[in-house]
């Protein structure tokens, strides 16, 4: 059975999306600042591990190769690497309802659009 919807129900949805715009908009921020200061203290990292790790040879006597280095400097940052990605993942996740809340408002004023029309008839 289908409702009929007001154009003050319309409305009422509308406004409720922009709050949750707002809000979608402000995680995003917050996501992004997180991501970048993780990042910034992953790569720092990386590079103190890279440079203890160049002044050191490997038990044979020989100096590491350069993809020993980076990967052990990696092994050495591991949680900093698995942070990365949690974090990369928030903001994709934030990203996603960003549109997702966008898809919504452009349905929402189709809708509205539609009910007016129906309501002019």
């Amino acid at each position: 059975m289908s409702e009929i919807v007001t154009p003050a129900q319309v409305e009422r949805r509308l406004r409720n999306l922009s709050d949750e715009l707002d809000q979608a908009h402000t995680e995003l921020i917050e996501a992004e600042n997180i991501y970048a200061m993780t990042k910034a203290a992953y790569e720092i990292a990386l590079a103190k591990s890279r440079i203890e790790l160049a002044s050191k040879s490997a038990p044979s006597g020989k100096n590491y190769t350069v993809q020993e280095r980076e990967d052990m400097a990696l092994v050495d940052n591991q949680l900093l690497h698995i942070k990365m990605g949690e974090v990369d993942a928030i903001v994709r996740a934030a990203r996603a309802n960003g549109m997702r809340v966008k898809t919504q408002i452009d349905l929402a004023r189709s809708l509205g659009t539609s009910v007016r029309s129906g309501f002019d008839l």
